[in-house]
């Protein structure tokens, strides 16, 4: 069973490698860098076929909704499995395919087969996994898809919402 890390405090994140919004090395990425607003964040694997049908257009129509802005977006390639074609060089692929501008984060099994930190932190349940933060910290919703209609509504309750 998957547990939902909803109602509680967004884990600080601890993935190693990051491209920035222009695909190049930059320092690891922190939810503070992401701003004191609401966040989203994309967990998904290059080969799976679930991120690229389903996962990457939710979350490349909510980084293009133009009644959305002050969102902070990022997208971790979480390789807990297939780690010979999840690769980090499939970020600036993935990047450029859906045209996000985003960072975009990898985080791979250690060499043991221990599952990246992140997966474990925030509790996926595979890919793609959407989680939503609000601007306290406090995760609203996490789980294979987003509900970006209350994702949305949740916005404009508290302002930015373009008008």
């Amino acid at each position: 069973m998957i547990q939902s890390i909803a109602g509680r405090a967004a884990p600080e994140l601890t993935v190693p490698y990051w491209i920035d919004g222009d695909g190049k090395q930059r320092p690891p990425l922190t939810l503070e860098e992401l701003g004191a607003r609401y966040r989203i964040l994309f967990f998904y694997q290059h080969w799976c076929d679930g991120c690229h049908s389903t996962g990457f257009p939710t979350l490349q129509a909510l980084v293009q909704n133009p009644r959305i802005k002050n969102v902070g977006f990022a997208a971790v390639q979480t390789a807990f499995e297939g780690t010979y074609v999840n690769t980090r060089d499939k970020l600036p692929v993935d990047q450029q395919r859906y045209g996000l501008r985003i960072p975009f984060g990898h985080e791979s099994r250690s060499p043991l087969g221990v599952n990246p930190t992140t997966i474990e932190n925030y509790c996926t349940g595979g890919t793609p996994w959407f989680v939503a933060i609000d601007p306290n910290g406090v995760v609203l919703q996490d789980g294979f898809s987003i509900d970006s209609g209350r994702f949305i509504r949740a916005l404009g309750e508290s302002g930015p919402v373009a008008q």
